[in-house]
């Protein structure tokens, strides 16, 4: 059975960097381009009609940024992951994009490779984040004290698929895993979202990261 492609649509107003992010995707085998577009506005517009699996969205559009085009997407496009693209290591936009629904967030002088495994590890449930960001991410919580009130909510079984997420663990693996069903593991992380006010994985990993 052949494998279906990735779809991918991106955002970004710089022509040049537009293009070379379309030729990426056009000559990476298992992925697909279906949109490309200049700015938010005609992201919110008409990305929708594409429905692709990932969007890779410039942070600093002209007109609403991509923190907001990310917000009025990801209600339309629930299942749609968003990956964020930045030259800043900026950590007010970095929380600003995760509470706005992105998975993950990269640095644009990402390697091109990386890049592509970065969608692929998106589209199987990680939350990819470049180096600089990574670090950024943990030293902001390691600045700051976490208060425990919220995991002490967690059951031990709600912290041991946090533990397991947080170490890179797909859902199917931690079922296998633990010996679960896949919905059973869903339902778990749906509780620990509730719990740690969180709405996303990468939310919940990063204040999971930042407890410690």
């Amino acid at each position: 059975m052949k494998k279906t492609a990735i779809t991918i649509a991106i955002v970004e107003d710089v022509r040049g960097t537009r293009e070379n992010l379309v030729e990426l995707v056009k000559r990476s085998p298992g992925l697909k381009c279906v949109g490309a577009f200049a700015n938010g506005e005609e992201a919110v517009r008409d990305l929708p009609a594409t429905a692709p699996d990932v969007v890779l969205m410039d942070i600093n559009l002209p007109g609403i940024s991509g923190v907001q085009c990310a917000a009025q997407l990801k209600p339309l496009l629930p299942k749609t992951q968003i990956l964020m693209l930045t030259a800043y290591e900026n950590s007010d936009l970095i929380f600003e994009s995760l509470r706005a629904g992105a998975s993950g967030y990269l640095m644009k002088n990402t390697d091109p490779d990386e890049i592509i495994q970065a969608v692929e590890q998106v589209q199987a449930g990680g939350s990819p984040m470049s180096m600089q960001i990574a670090r950024k991410v943990v030293s902001h919580f390691q600045e700051i004290k976490k208060p425990e009130a919220e995991f002490e909510l967690l059951t031990p079984r709600e912290l041991e698929i946090l533990s397991l997420l947080a170490k890179g663990f797909l859902y199917k693996e931690i079922a296998d895993q633990l010996h679960i069903s896949l919905h059973t593991v869903r339902g778990h992380v749906h509780l620990v979202y509730e719990k740690l006010h969180v709405q996303s994985r990468s939310e919940a990993i990063i204040k999971f990261l930042g407890r410690k």
